[in-house]
């Protein structure tokens, strides 16, 4: 087979730059925060996954310092909603660039639902919440250790939403909530159906 390869700090010489659609469909971090004064943020970041299961921690990494990093790291929570195929729009709205005080809530149309254990509000439309409280707020640093503009946020999840007719004796039904996964180039996305589940078991 040919293969394309380059140094992708002299630039990749395509139409558009395959890293992310290489490293995908990615999770969506829909992160609601608040600041100081409680004035509340929603916002999506397709760099986010999970990554402990004991204590539940999940993280996104955001470029640049924008509102929910700079609300995160006032107040120390944040809450993760599941972005799906129903919310599809609604979460793509609360990604416009907006000023501080305007609600992205109100903007996308969505329900502001209080959590149990933070400030932070949950989406009432999404059928899972994480509330989750920040354990590490880090800037990445290049090969070479000069500090670049993106920072990731890790928190523990410390209090978990599931709407229970995503529930089948008892066990989770992924596919049935439809989550939304972030491809590539700038609109495209991709569905999670039970039609592409496959089973493996371990070794």
């Amino acid at each position: 087979m040919a293969i394309h390869s380059y140094e992708p700090r002299h630039g990749h010489g395509l139409p558009h730059d395959p890293f992310k659609a290489i490293i995908g469909p990615r999770p969506i971090g829909w992160i609601s925060s608040v600041n100081a004064s409680g004035a509340g943020n929603l916002a999506p970041y397709s760099f986010f996954n999970a990554f402990s299961d004991k204590p539940p921690i999940i993280g996104f990494c955001s470029s640049g310092w924008k509102h929910s990093v700079a609300n995160i790291d006032a107040t120390g929570e944040f809450v993760w909603n599941l972005a799906t195929r129903p919310l599809a729009e609604a979460m793509n709205a609360s990604s416009a660039a907006v000023a501080p005080e305007i609600n992205e809530f109100q903007l996308a149309g969505l329900t502001s639902l209080p959590s149990a254990l933070v400030k932070p509000a949950r989406v009432g439309e999404s059928p899972v919440n994480f509330e989750c409280r920040l354990t590490q707020l880090i800037r990445l640093e290049a090969a070479d250790g000069a500090p670049v503009n993106s920072w990731l946020v890790l928190g523990e999840v410390v209090m978990v939403h599931v709407d229970t007719a995503l529930l089948v004796d008892g066990i989770y039904d992924t596919a049935a909530a439809r989550p939304i996964l972030r491809a590539g180039k700038l609109g495209d996305y991709f569905e999670i159906t039970a039609q592409t589940m496959f089973t493996m078991e371990r070794p």
